[in-house]
């Protein structure tokens, strides 16, 4: 097989991982595809950023996706994730080899992501699936606590080490409020701390389908955060605050907890490696500062 490495994947190559990765994928994919009998490979996702993506066929016809992840922490227990669902609001999972982590999964027709909606049509749909996704769940999947903790140590070095990109109160605040949410949550269900609306996808088994999990176990308060925080749907403090009433209203949410859940985790999110988005920044300053 050959193909081009998308466009999405190509921070990558800036790493020594991400090259040792992107070395090993043309053997980890053809051994995917004979251990699976799959034909009908196509080239990659474009959309992929954390994964390598190829649409496939299964020996009986059945159009799938393989999918080789990127080595990263998050990932880790998405096949676990999608097999807990089993089918329910989530792509279903069709095989899983955590060695090679590599997963094949349910492939979403037609497959455009929910952000082509409206944003009101598509808070609607998310409305309706969220609940569906929060099932009690256990180990082996991080506790929100933990993960939380881990964004709290590491902050403050980040911070400093991309030459303080925002101010010294929206830190502050941040870790504030990771410290009161973490020890006292509600019931502990399945959350994904990535569900933004370019990945939940149409389909024809159901209307829309989750894609790519970084599952843990958490309040669900948690799991509305990613919509809260996504530019998907617009990036302007009105729309982040609508959204933040529309679900925590809806789903029958704390809304000072999750607006409290998106400042620290958004804020957490802002710096990756050595790279800064400006974008989390501002969507944590605007929940941070609203009146």
């Amino acid at each position: 097989m050959r193909w081009e490495i998308p466009e999405g994947l190509r921070w990558t190559e800036r790493t020594r991982l991400g090259r040792a990765w992107l070395a090993e994928l043309p053997d980890r994919s053809a051994e995917c595809v004979a251990q699976w009998e799959l034909t009908a490979v196509g080239p990659p996702f474009a959309y992929a950023f954390a994964s390598l993506a190829l649409p496939a066929e299964l020996p009986d016809g059945t159009r799938a996706v393989l999918k080789l992840q990127y080595p990263d922490d998050d990932s880790v227990h998405e096949g676990t994730a999608l097999a807990h669902w089993a089918g329910r609001g989530a792509i279903r999972l069709l095989a899983h080899d955590a060695d090679r982590r590599a997963l094949l999964v349910e492939r979403c027709d037609p497959g455009v992501p929910l952000h082509t909606l409206a944003p009101d049509a598509a808070l609607d749909a998310a409305v309706g699936l969220l609940p569906r996704l929060a099932v009690p769940a256990g180990p082996p999947f991080t506790p929100l606590a933990e993960e939380a903790a881990g964004w709290a140590e590491r902050m403050p070095a980040n911070w400093r080490r991309t030459n303080r990109p925002y101010e010294r109160r929206l830190l502050d605040a941040a870790l504030g409020l990771l410290a009161e949410l973490a020890p006292d949550q509600g019931e502990q269900v399945l959350v994904n701390q990535d569900l933004h609306a370019g990945n939940v996808l149409a389909a024809d088994r159901e209307p829309w389908l989750v894609i790519d999990p970084k599952p843990l176990v958490g309040e669900r308060e948690f799991a509305v955060v990613p919509l809260v925080r996504g530019a998907e749907l617009g990036h302007s403090p009105a729309a982040v605050r609508h959204r933040l009433d529309r679900l925590s209203t809806e789903l029958g949410l704390d809304r000072a907890r999750v607006r409290g859940w998106a400042i620290g985790q958004t804020l957490a999110w802002s710096v990756g490696g050595d790279e800064v988005f400006p974008g989390n920044i501002e969507t944590a300053r605007w929940l941070l500062d609203e009146t």
